[in-house]
Formats: C-alpha cells, sequence, structure tokens
C-alpha cells in the first residue's frame, strides 16, 4: 500500500475524542461512513499539559485501518519528536506531523519521517507563521494548521485561521496536502476548503455524539470532501 496521503479533499477523524473503550468499534464506523484517514494525536505531558497515547496505538490500529485502504496520519505533540519517529513508523505510521516549534532540529526531524518511511508533515502553532514552512519546504510532503492551540479537545476554531491556511497554498503550491485541526465542523470546515486546505481533523464534532457515521458525513458534505 502507497503511503502518500490523498491529495482530494477528505475528513480525519482524531481518535483523541473517541471511547477509548470501543476504539476499534467507533474506527470501523467512520471507515464504513467513508473515512480513510485516521488521525492520532500524540501528547507528552510537555510540549502541551496533556498526556494521550503513544505506538501502542497506533499498532493495535495499523491491520484494521490498512486492511481497510486507510492511512493513519500522527501527530506528534510531543518535544524533540525526532526521538520517537522511528517508533511511530515501525508501529505503522504513513504520515508523522512535527511541530516546528517541538525541536531546533525541524529539518533534520523532518527527514528522519522521510528516512523511516512515512509522509513528513510540519505542524505550525497558532502563533507560528505560515512563512515557517519556506526554510524546509523541501522535505515537507504535508502542512498542518492547528487552528486552535494544541493540547485540548473541543476548543472553538481561532477565528481568521482561513487566511494562514491560504498562505500556506501559495507558499506551498497545489498538490500538497494542507491540514486543519481544531474546531473543525459542519460550520467552519467550508471556510478553511475555500482557503485550500484539503485535510480537515474533526475530533469533538465527529466522536462527540452519538452517531459518529452521520457526525462524519456531516462534516464531509460542509467541506465538499469524499
Amino acid at each position: 500500500m502507497s503511503r502518500e496521503l490523498p491529495t482530494d479533499l477528505r475528513i480525519a477523524p482524531s481518535i483523541l475524542a473517541s471511547d477509548f473503550a470501543r476504539l476499534g468499534a467507533q474506527v470501523e464506523e467512520v471507515m464504513e461512513a467513508g473515512a480513510r484517514v485516521i488521525h492520532v494525536d500524540v501528547m507528552d505531558g510537555h510540549f502541551v499539559p496533556p498526556i494521550s497515547i503513544g505506538d501502542l496505538i497506533v499498532d493495535a490500529l495499523r491491520d484494521q485501518v490498512h486492511d481497510a485502504g486507510g492511512w493513519l496520519d500522527v501527530h506528534l505533540m510531543i518535544e524533540h519528536p525526532e526521538r520517537q519517529v522511528a517508533a511511530f513508523a515501525e508501529a505503522g505510521a504513513d504520515a508523522i506531523s512535527v511541530h516546528a516549534e517541538a525541536t531546533p532540529h525541524i529539518h533534520y526531524a523532518l527527514q528522519a519521517v522521510r528516512d523511516a518511511g512515512c509522509q513528513a508533515g510540519l505542524a505550525l502553532n497558532p502563533a507560528t507563521s505560515a512563512e515557517a514552512v519556506a526554510p524546509v519546504a523541501d522535505v515537507v510532503d504535508l502542512a498542518l494548521c492547528m487552528t486552535v492551540n494544541p493540547g485540548w479537545g473541543g476548543q472553538s476554531f481561532i477565528p481568521g485561521s482561513e487566511r494562514k491556511v491560504a498562505r500556506l497554498r501559495e507558499l506551498l503550491g497545489d498538490g500538497t496536502p494542507i491540514t486543519v485541526d481544531g474546531g473543525i465542523d459542519a460550520d467552519t470546515a467550508g471556510a478553511c476548503a475555500q482557503a485550500g486546505a484539503t485535510l480537515f481533523v474533526a475530533g469533538s464534532s465527529v466522536f462527540g455524539g452519538d452517531d459518529p457515521a452521520a457526525a462524519y458525513r456531516k462534516v464531509a458534505e460542509a467541506a465538499g470532501a469524499t
């Protein structure tokens, strides 16, 4: 299976908001509804205050997601992400995004992701300029634009974030996936799509209700995603 993420518009349900007692079943629900990118938020209690999950969860989902034709999109909200790239790649990650703010060695970290056989993503906090992508554009396979401050689910979309998405699209050109992450729902996905986003991380808006499949389809329709 190719490890390249899709370049068409896609919703990426974030399992951070799922019911972990029913994780496999909930992933199955959204994949049956059309999801092909499953987003995994990894937090270390240092770069962001909360602690979430690690490579064992990626390994637990790899066969289920890959056998259904899907991709595992790992977002490392951790200090010195270069130290953990190999473990997540071995666990089955298809893409690994690392934060520009999390290491002084961001070019090295991105190259390490590629060397491990995964798509390399550059994640940017809300206060980080889109221009941060320029010095490492040659090793960036996707960009992740945080549309909330990282670390907590259920936050509201930061108004004006779509302008940063548009600037990232100008800098990266067509063909490079741009992810938006934070406060993405049926009300915010459309504006981000118009600005140039192609991958929409949706956590609470998908898994926060009783019917994740129906919620997934609602966000997908708003984004014009498949």
